[in-house]
């Protein structure tokens, strides 16, 4: 497992320090910044270039969707972990606009705050299940229309409602990250969605792939 540089984000020192405990035995995690403050955080960011960030979502001065958005822009390689005490529909979607690779509750435990980490990390995303609730809720029926997907961009579908990374996928089809690329874009083309849970919500509706867990 590689080693993951972490800066964390919060306008609540206590929570900060609670994130640190919870972390600091793990050997391949560094703790290598923190801020109350949003925007000295987005100084400090710049500096330390962590591997991900941690972010409250309400703060004053900067709320986490605008930290997000200033991050994603100028460092699109970090990636971003919601941190939040409700999983408000509205919220969730503003952070997922902003870039965010995870969205978790604050009363959520070390093992699935490690697992977020770790899936983020390698390229993947993580939503407490509080907030899968509530995003699946939040994707109205789609109007059945045709679509012609071929075999391969169905296994990539499967793939991709795993979890996997392109880089796993194009290991596992014996295809290049290329074309699992090209396979990405045209299923998102021709089902008309425009997330990862949204094609997953749609090819479960429509029974092109069987429901996941």
């Amino acid at each position: 497992m590689s080693f993951l540089k972490i800066y964390i984000v919060d306008d609540h020192q206590m929570l900060i320090d609670g994130l640190k405990a919870l972390l600091s035995d793990e050997k391949h995690i560094s703790i290598v910044g923190e801020n109350t403050l949003a925007k000295s955080a987005l100084k400090e960011i710049g500096e330390y270039r962590p591997d991900i960030v941690l972010t409250d979502i309400n703060m004053p001065e900067m709320d986490g969707i605008e930290l997000t958005k200033h991050i994603k822009k100028l460092y699109p390689t970090i990636k971003i972990i919601a941190l939040s005490m409700f999983g408000e529909r509205e919220t969730i979607s503003d952070m997922l606009k902003a870039g965010v690779s995870a969205y978790i509750l604050k009363n959520t435990g070390k093992q699935e705050l490690l697992k977020a980490i770790d899936k983020v990390a390698n390229g993947g995303t993580f939503f407490s299940d509080e907030v899968s609730a509530e995003m699946m809720r939040a994707y109205p029926e789609t109007a059945a229309k045709e679509i012609s997907l071929s075999q391969r961009e169905i296994e990539v579908i499967e793939l991709i409602a795993q979890e996997y990374t392109n880089a796993k996928i194009a290991e596992t089809l014996f295809i290049s990250e290329r074309t699992v690329e090209t396979h990405r874009k045209n299923i998102f083309r021709k089902t008309d969605t425009k997330s990862v849970l949204g094609l997953i919500k749609y090819c479960v509706d429509k029974r092109i792939i069987k429901a996941f867990k």
